[in-house]
This record gives structure tokens, sequence and C-alpha cells, in this order.
């Protein structure tokens, strides 16, 4: 038997997920095989037995079910049959095109599906050791944070001597119905995969994080500029061992799974099997030319029904292409459900497309690497404000900051963020008539550069993430750098579950969530005094300042301090008007000391004074903003130096009001 992988180019990837595998209901594979063996019996399992509990959840609508071991069905079963491939998969009588579009894609990396499937060669049928085989195998699942694994009989439901669900073209390859099955029983039974979002089950089969993307919002089909920009982020992913799917949106219940005359169906999750850049041409004329078509490869799960435009599999576009540049790209004429479309087709006629970023934090790499911080948390109700940790979207301003609330830091002068937010799936509660996850999402908030207590008072809100009910919301930003909150909420307050926060950063962020209300009273707060007020100090810039470079302008930054406690700003360069807009935050216990406000130049060997004010910041000071001029120091410090400085304040004598 052939190893199981495509042949051709492979594509290596290091997968960025948690290494910690757990056993699905306390199932320990090893364990339950060696006493099957033991026994001299086959596994039957009691957690999804071999009934119709384990198929439906609204009742059987297929009649008399045969339960059956591929030895039953074959006289020669295997897991895979000459390697695996997407073209060994056909969907059955569920409506699950969204795994079966997912495991499509999954057949097509290695490094992924050995993950998914493991130790496969052990688990493979052996004809030399039939004592190995006890009708047990394992599968493992990326579920909420960690791989769980996953343990089944193979005892597969089947229909007048014909499998059910999903199933290979070769009647005596098994892996994909074994798979199916531990994915059902995850779900609680087979029923509860029908309909699905195939976002879902690539992040499932990865560890990865997926990025739902809107191809008629964005106009990538009007836009040339934005659809080069997407095939090449496409083409990235693809190339670094990411998963692809896409899809045309259906706008009402007819219109599911509608053909439409060009061949693509409605409705209906399709995976994307390759995006290359083709070379037109023949013989070594096309390699001095520069022409090449952007195009990608998609495959419909139902093993049929394909697009036929321009570039279809017998099309007469493909002349225009060497034989070498086909072999290479495996253009085949037969009706095996898979296509290839030019990019600017695909976008004419797709709606959705969802990409699965493998985020690599490996060292070692030569791509781009993260670093990711991974934080578990939930919104739970409770009456005391201050404890309260669910009041929903920011619609709900009473509440909305009673959220759960996570600190970052951007460490760059502008740095690629990805954020993901992820709730317990619901879907196996769908039997208890539970299945109903959150519309749910996040925001993004400017705050203090020195913040470590919790927001009372909204700051600069960024960056949304869209609201919705899915599983998980993503949001990809470049951000400047500075100090940064993320507020995961449900959209209603009072809301009450789990979720998962994943951040992913260039340089590592320190992410970390704010428990604290206010400073902590301590052992020491008699000795050392505990703050009366609070104040909030933004400056937002700077005018006219003095230009001290040979250029005759400057690199300037700003020092805030008080009592002893000082923040810095980044350094804006070449500029005599630096828009600062950095804020920092003091709990202040000597209400007398008053707040210094420092511009600096930044230079080579050592940066140079360009002026300073200070400011009393009362409570009982009504004026918050501040127009000053800038003022030297010690002997100087009256005399006035070139330069204007805009200053908000903001004080307090209820620490838990800012």
């Amino acid at each position: 038997m052939a190893p199981p992988f495509r042949k051709g180019r492979r594509t290596r990837c290091r997968l960025t997920m948690f290494s910690t595998v757990v056993p699905f209901e306390h199932q320990q594979f090893a364990d339950l095989k060696k006493q099957c063996q033991q026994n001299g019996s086959l596994f039957e399992d009691p957690l999804f037995p071999a009934e119709d509990r384990s198929l439906f959840f609204q009742g059987n609508r297929f009649g008399r079910v045969a339960w059956k071991r591929p030895k039953e069905l074959c006289d020669d079963p295997h897991l895979f049959v000459n390697g695996i491939s997407a073209h060994d998969l056909q969907q059955g009588q569920l409506g699950n095109c969204w795994f079966v579009a997912a495991c499509s894609s999954l057949a097509s990396r290695e490094a992924l599906w050995n993950k998914v499937i493991p130790d496969w060669k052990d688990q493979e049928w052996q004809k030399d050791k039939p004592g190995d085989y006890v009708g047990i195998f394992h599968f493992r699942f990326w579920r909420f944070g960690e791989w769980v694994d996953v343990v089944i009989d193979d005892r597969l439901p089947t229909t007048n001597g014909h499998l059910m669900y999903c199933h290979s073209n070769d009647s005596n390859e098994f892996w994909s119905a074994l798979v199916e099955k531990a994915y059902a029983k995850i779900y609680g039974c087979y029923e509860a995969l029908d309909g699905g979002n195939t976002a879902d089950a690539l992040v499932d089969f990865t560890g990865g994080v997926s990025e739902p993307i809107d191809l008629v919002e964005g106009r990538f089909n009007q836009d040339e500029e934005a659809r080069n920009q997407l095939f090449e982020r496409i083409l990235k992913v693809h190339h670094r061992g990411g998963l692809i799917s896409c899809s045309i949106r259906a706008t009402s219940q007819d219109d599911m799974e509608a053909r439409l005359d060009c061949g693509l169906v409605k409705g209906h999750a399709y995976a994307v099997t390759d995006v290359h850049k083709v070379r037109l041409g023949h013989g070594l004329l096309a390699f001095f030319k520069s022409e090449k078509l952007t195009m990608i490869r998609m495959r419909n799960p139902w093993g049929e029904k394909e697009w036929n435009g321009p570039w279809s599999d017998s099309s007469e576009e493909w002349q225009k292409v060497s034989k070498s540049e086909r072999e290479k790209l495996g253009v085949t004429v037969r009706d095996d459900g898979e296509f290839w479309m030019t990019f600017d087709d695909f976008c004419k006629h797709f709606t959705d497309l969802i990409l699965c970023r493998l985020i690599n934090t490996s060292y070692l790499s030569i791509h781009k690497t993260w670093e990711e911080d991974v934080k578990f948390g939930s919104w739970s109700h409770n009456d005391d404000p201050l404890k309260n940790r669910s009041g929903g979207c920011i619609n709900n301003k009473a509440t909305y900051l009673q959220n759960p609330q996570y600190v970052f830091d951007v460490k760059k002068p502008e740095d690629e963020v990805i954020i993901c937010l992820q709730q317990k799936d619901k879907r196996s509660r769908l039997k208890e008539g539970k299945g109903e996850n959150f519309a749910m999402g996040f925001d993004i908030q400017r705050v203090e550069l020195n913040r470590i207590y919790r927001m009372h008072k909204a700051q600069q809100k960024l960056y949304s993430s869209v609201y919705i009910n899915s599983r998980s919301v993503f949001l990809r930003k470049d951000l400047k750098e500075g100090r940064y909150v993320i507020i995961p909420t449900t959209f209603d307050p009072g809301q009450q579950g789990d979720f998962l926060l994943r951040v992913f950063t260039d340089v590592t962020s320190e992410c970390k969530e704010l428990t604290l209300d206010e400073p902590p009273q301590t052992c020491w707060t008699g000795l050392c005094g505990y703050p009366q007020l609070v104040t909030q100090v933004h400056v937002m810039k700077a005018v006219g300042l003095e230009g001290q470079d040979s250029d005759g302008s400057c690199d300037p930054y700003v020092i805030i301090s008080c009592e002893g406690e000082k923040v810095r700003s980044p350094v804006h360069k070449d500029t005599l008007s630096p828009e600062f807009d950095v804020k920092a935050l003091f709990y202040r216990k000597k209400l007398k000391e008053q707040i210094h406000i420092q511009i600096y130049n930044k230079n080579v060997l050592s940066d140079s004074f360009l002026g300073q004010v200070t400011l009393m910041a009362d409570v009982s000071d009504l004026q918050k903003d501040h127009t000053l001029h800038l003022q030297g120091k010690g002997s100087h410090k009256k005399n006035d130096l070139p330069g204007m400085l805009f200053v908000s304040l903001i004080t307090s004598n209820v620490l838990t009001n800012i």
C-alpha cells in the first residue's frame, strides 16, 4: 500500500497549537485496545452505541439502519488506498458539505492529517498481524484550546449494504467515514453535523485561526487592486500550509443547493485545493514572457457538478498553457468535482471565503513568526456592578465596561495584530434544545500607557469585530505603538458562558486580564498611605517646537511624571508639531504634588530638552483642556521656550471613576 500522502510537491508547515492531548470522555485508546486484545473481543463503544440515538436527535428519517464493520462491507479494508487525496471523499445522506469540504482541504496537508489521524500505520489493517485488529480507532480534533483524542469503534451506519454518510470512491477505503464518525461523536450524533460552518471544522482540524471574508462587501469583483491584494493573501496562506474554503451565499431556503447555469451550487461549501499563478504560452517563449494568470482550484464535496465556464476541465482556454504546465497543475478532464477558475471569475461568482491560517510560533521558521497569548475567560452575571462580568455590547452603556477586560502592548511603531475570540460550541447540546451560540464580539480601545487596573470610563475605541452567533470571531489590524484593552462581550447583557481569547503579535504583547478595579489595600497602606485621587493626563499635541537637528527638525517625545512614576511616549520622527495622543493614569497620594510634562528631542548620544509644563490637576479644577506655553527648568523655569502643549486632564476623588 502506498504511503498516504499526495504525490507531487509537499508542503512543510509547523503547526501553532497547544501540544496537550486529552482523552475525550476519559476514554484512553491504548488501554481500551489492550483490554480488547486480552479478551479477544471487538470494541463496542458504550458512549456512542450502534443505535438510532447516535444517528438522530429528531427521529429516524431513513428507516432500518444496519451498523456494519468495514470487514463486513469488503474483503480487504484499509484506512488509505493509494494514498490520501481530496478525491477520496464523497458526501453522503447528510447536509455536512461544510465538514466534507474541510476534510478535502485536510487531505492535501500531510502535517495536518497526521495530527488528526495519529499513528495511522499502527491503526491500519495489517494482514500479517490479524490479532492487532480489535475494531477500535482514534482521531484528534482541536477543541477550545486543546487537542482532544476521540475513541470510536468501527461500526458504521449503512442502508442496503452501503455507507449512509461520508465515504470514499474506493469501496475498501474508510478513513473519511471513520473521521466523520469521531467528529459526530463529539457533537452527540450524526444529525448534529447537518448544516454547519466550514470555518469551525478547519479550526478543529488545525488549531489555526479562521478569517471569514465577505467578497461582496469587499467589492473584490469591481476593485482590481483589492482583488490582486486578496489573491496574494490567499496565495500566502496556501503556501504556508493553511486551509481555505469558499461558498456562494443562498438568500432563501429554496436557494440552498440550487445549481446555477455556470455549474456552481449555491449554499454549498467548496474546498480550495490549489492557488497558482499559471504561466501562459508554450516552449521557451513562455519562460521569457511575463504573462501569468491568477487561478484557483476548488472541489465540490459531491464529487461532481463542476464549473462549466472558462478554464473548466475541457475548455479550449487550456490550449494557451503548455502540456508540462498542465501536468504540473494536475489538470484532468473528468467529472470528479474538482475544477479551476480564474481569480477574476472566482470573485465574480463566489460570495464568501474562509482563510484558516496556521499561525507560526517557531523561532526556527524562515517565515514570519508570531508571538501568541492565550487567555481563558468567562462571562458571568453578578448583581454587584464591580463583580459583574456580563455587561453586553457597547449599546448597553451602563454595563458595557463590566465585561472582562484584557490589556496588551504593541511595542513596535506599528504591528499587525490578529485577535480571535472563541466561545464553547453549543452544537453538542442540540439534543437538549440548547444549540444556539451567543451573538458575541469584541472591541479594542486604546488606553493609558501605564494602565494596570480595569477601565471604568470608555477610552478611544479603535476597532470592533463583527457581532455574530458563530463559534469564533476574528479581527486583523495594524496598530500603532501603545497599550490597548480588548473587551470581549456577548451582544446582550446577562448571558453567561466561557470563552477563549487568542492574541497574535510580532513582539510579545504581555496580554493579561485586568482584574482589580483600583490599587489594593495592603499591610503597608497605613505606613505609605493610600491614593486619594486619580488623574488621567492626555497629552494631545505640541506645536511650534524648536528645531534642533541639522535639517531644522526634531524627533520629539514626551515624559509625563507624578509622584515618582514616569510614562514615556513613543518618538515622533521629523516634526515640530507632533500629534502625541498619549495618555497616562496616576493614583495620587500627595495631593499637592504637581504633574510634570517634559518634551525631549531624541539624539544619538544625548537627548536634548525642548521644554516642560507643570499642572496641579486638582479635583476642584473644572477646566479640562489646557493650552500651555513650554517653559525652561531650573533657574530658567519661568522663561518661555518655543512651542505650545495641548493637554486634557480628568481628576476624581472616586478611584473607580476613570
